[in-house]
């Protein structure tokens, strides 16, 4: 299989129909052929020459109004539509777009509830007391410099807030603390909001930049008393299927795909208008209130793996979806 390298520009735009021509020339057997994009559909308007191209494009819509951009692109007669969230097949069919409802998937063997991490019981891994609540965050800490979509601000004031209420609560960050992956200072952010430094817990920096094996991610959900999870809107939301399929109930937004993902067990915060200039299209942003109500109602809530949260997690997982999805879309479209 080849691979073929990615540009100097920030969505290689320039080098896939290259690429796809250096395939298609070499295509002896004359298979049907296609460009397959997980991205962001909005990059793409701007070069004709992929205009001219099969596309398959497998769309996050994270807004909670579709972007005029993107909906230029989906509605091109050359791509083919997947939507992966149920509100965003809602879109897609609200702006007479065709499309295919395939979800995201993990590997639920994988994913379930963990008690150790590198031999060592997941609370000690973590320097938590079996007395205190652990509330997890696992986001990338990416912006555009002014608006996180992550809403890290606003979960981190809302903890603090609970906090005041639950000393013995405590708050891992499973993200970049600085502003090198174009983020947020998350360490001036907790600073402002008054939480201890005692109480906040990153990951080992060079664990977070190679990447934890799976098992040991799943160690870490399995050790959160809860995810907190609310954000400006999601196309999918991966880290909110991983917690529930490791027993873990979850905080999320109630719009977007986030109220798709929210399984009988976990809490949906409520949201005001956030107008996305840029993109001319509306997000959420998730009230501060609401989330400590939240925080509050899961600590009242059971500790230890939720049922309810596995079961609902277990129609994500990869190999059901790959049999039941992504083979009939495949043979379908490549008959």
């Amino acid at each position: 299989m080849p691979h073929y390298p990615r540009s100097f520009s920030g969505y290689s735009v320039d080098t896939l129909p290259v690429n796809h021509h250096h395939w298609k020339a070499k295509n002896e057997e004359g298979l049907k052929d296609a460009i397959f994009i997980l991205y962001d559909s909005w990059v793409y308007n701007d070069n004709p020459a992929l205009d001219e191209i099969p596309i398959i494009i497998w769309a996050p819509l994270d807004h909670v109004t579709m972007p005029p951009r993107v909906q230029q692109f989906l509605k091109k007669p050359n791509v083919t539509v997947i939507a992966m969230a149920p509100d965003g097949q809602e879109q897609l069919d609200a702006h007479g777009i065709a499309n295919t409802y395939i979800p995201h998937g993990i590997d639920t063997k994988v994913y379930k509830p963990t008690d150790t991490i590198r031999g060592k019981p997941i609370k000690d891994f973590l320097q938590i007391e079996d007395d205190e609540f652990l509330v997890g965050m696992v986001a990338a800490n990416k912006s555009n410099g002014l608006v996180h979509r992550k809403a890290f601000a606003e979960n981190i004031l809302a903890f603090s807030m609970f906090q005041k209420e639950h000393p013995k609560a405590k708050l891992y960050i499973h993200s970049e603390a600085s502003r090198s992956m174009g983020g947020f200072n998350l360490v001036n952010l907790l600073k402002s909001t008054g939480i201890p430094p005692k109480s906040v817990i990153f990951p080992d920096p060079l664990d977070l930049r190679y990447g934890l094996q799976r098992k040991d991610l799943a160690a870490i959900y399995s050790g959160f008393d809860v995810l907190l999870a609310p954000s400006y809107g999601e196309g999918f939301g991966v880290p909110t299927v991983e917690a529930q399929a490791c027993g873990t109930r979850v905080i999320v937004s109630s719009w977007a795909a986030s109220k798709d993902l929210a399984g009988p067990s976990s809490w949906q915060v409520a949201g005001v208008p956030f107008w996305d200039e840029p993109q001319t299209a509306w997000f959420k942003l998730p009230l501060v209130d609401s989330i400590v109500k939240a925080l509050s109602l899961a600590y009242e809530a059971p500790r230890g793996p939720d049922q309810e949260s596995i079961d609902f997690a277990a129609q994500f997982d990869e190999a059901k979806i790959w049999r039941e999805k992504w083979e009939p879309f495949f043979r379908n479209y490549f008959a």
